[in-house]
């Protein structure tokens, strides 16, 4: 209360120090329809959303390499192939393993049967029926560990010819024809293929900020590479592990973007733009307005009056915060509206209701000097605007 009563005088005193020259108007600006967006800045690197590594489970001798680093390559093509013939000795000597365990085994089940009918009338002993039945199933292990090694040996043979597990492009090639490649407990890399259809970038977001981000959230972003050409994208994920360096505390934001014609690559560094607030076509009433107070000058001319009874306390509703108070003029007097306001990106609230577009809505008073004692014009002022130093020097 104490804070209103000076500003009320201190408008007063204004009022009434203005020369003849000085009038106070009041200025108006109409609920218009536009934008509001609000948004946070951040820096990332693009990466492709899928890249995969490609190697070899067998160990061998390069002996050929169908692409190169760039090469447009389809899921299942041929890209390498390793030397066959140590391989294919393996598989021919499995499948002659099989035929060796095959016969030893179909060998032995024959004696099982056979010993095990005399067994059952009596005529051989038990220690006789055991040696036969003991027989029967090595033979019966033998065969089956036979015919896994020679699966074994057909998948390696297999595994000699290396092909594409996805559509992409050849961004890495780390062997050579003749190279020999090891594989140990890891698979030795071959190729890395990335999907540069479908780009992401790794955004940093300040701690300030991560709050406000959330998935789904429009993007734009510039990259070095083309600086007058603007990507869009948008928030897929936001990972809760923080970054810390140099006291500064940040957060990974994963922004899809569609990249088919190419021209974003891995590792290029993007300045994005997070776009926590956007909507478009709304009906916007000032900020401002929500905040202006009507006063009384009984030296001034021409202001719209305050109808008596009226208050002109500043307006706050805690029950509802999203109704705001806005004064029109009409028939020369000041007339409240309470309307309701949904975003707001500090310069205009969008109006969910209340009032409509074209309405004019009070923003602030105005002193008018027009021509001060140097012979400057001195143009509007607010009577709340500290006046320019030295402006009464003589």
């Amino acid at each position: 209360m104490k804070l209103h009563s000076t500003l009320i005088l201190a408008l007063l005193l204004a009022a009434t120090s203005c020369s003849k020259e000085q009038s106070i108007s009041l200025v108006t600006q109409e609920v218009t329809r536009g934008s509001i967006s609000e948004t946070v800045t951040a820096t990332g690197t693009i990466e492709s959303e899928t890249s995969v590594d490609v190697g070899t489970q067998v160990t061998g001798i390069i002996d050929k390499i169908l692409v190169d680093f760039n090469s447009q390559v389809k899921k299942g093509e041929l890209l390498a192939e390793i030397d066959k013939v140590l391989l294919q000795s393996e598989l021919t000597s499995a499948e002659a393993n099989v035929n060796s365990a095959k016969a030893s085994y179909e060998y032995a089940k024959t004696n099982y049967e056979r010993d095990k009918a005399l067994h059952d009338k009596k005529l051989i002993s038990d220690y006789e029926f055991d040696t036969t039945r003991r027989d029967y199933e090595v033979a019966k292990t033998s065969y089956e560990k036979s015919v896994a090694d020679r699966v074994k040996a057909a998948k390696n043979l297999n595994y000699a010819e290396i092909y594409s597990p996805i559509d992409g492009i050849i961004i890495s090639r780390d062997v050579e024809v003749g190279q020999t490649v090891v594989s140990n407990m890891t698979v030795a890399n071959l190729f890395t293929i990335a999907d540069l259809d479908h780009m992401r970038v790794v955004a940093n977001v300040d701690e300030a900020d991560i709050g406000r981000v959330k998935e789904g959230q429009k993007v734009t972003f510039t990259v070095d590479a083309y600086p007058d050409e603007v990507f869009h994208g948008t928030v897929t994920q936001k990972r809760i592990s923080p970054t810390t360096e140099s006291n500064v505390v940040t957060y990974e934001v994963l922004v899809s973007a569609d990249n088919s014609d190419h021209k974003l690559i891995p590792g290029l560094t993007a300045n994005l733009t997070i776009y926590m607030l956007d909507e478009s076509d709304v009906t916007l009433v000032p900020a401002k307005a929500t905040r202006f107070i009507p006063h009384a000058y009984p030296e001034a001319k021409n202001l719209p009056t305050i109808p008596e009874g009226t208050s002109t306390q500043a307006y706050n509703n805690p029950s509802d915060p999203d109704k705001k108070r806005v004064w029109i003029v009409k028939d020369n007097a000041f007339l409240p509206v309470i309307i309701t306001v949904g975003a707001t990106d500090g310069i205009n609230y969008r109006v969910v209701s209340g009032i409509e577009q074209g309405t004019k809505v009070a923003i602030e008073y105005s002193v008018e000097t027009p021509t001060e004692d140097n012979g400057e014009h001195a143009g509007g002022q607010s009577p709340f605007q500290p006046k320019r130093p030295g402006g009464n020097k003589k």
